[in-house]
């Protein structure tokens, strides 16, 4: 069994995950590859102490990215929405 913290490795807070946050309660997480949602449910539950509604996964592929005539590759991630219970925040994201 992970540790919450292992699964939920940093907020993601970017303008389109703000919008989200103050119209539909959702949260937006970077958590592990091989995390599935109900370990994502339980880790955010856990730690912030909320009522978590819904969970969607998205796996980010990384891009391919170049230097001269030397190429790489980004490493591949995957990010949770979470949805909260109405009237349950979480504190980290307010700013």
């Amino acid at each position: 069994m992970k540790q919450d913290r292992e699964i939920l490795i940093a907020p993601l807070i970017t303008e389109k995950s703000t919008s989200q946050q103050n119209a539909n309660n959702s949260y937006t997480f970077m958590v592990s590859l091989n995390a599935n949602k109900i370990e994502i449910r339980k880790a955010v539950e856990a730690v912030f102490k909320v009522s978590v509604i819904d969970v969607n996964t998205i796996r980010q592929r990384g891009k391919i990215k170049r230097m001269g005539r030397f190429s790489g590759k980004r490493a591949d991630w995957k990010k949770a929405i979470v949805k909260l219970k109405a009237g349950d925040t979480i504190s980290d994201f307010e700013t």
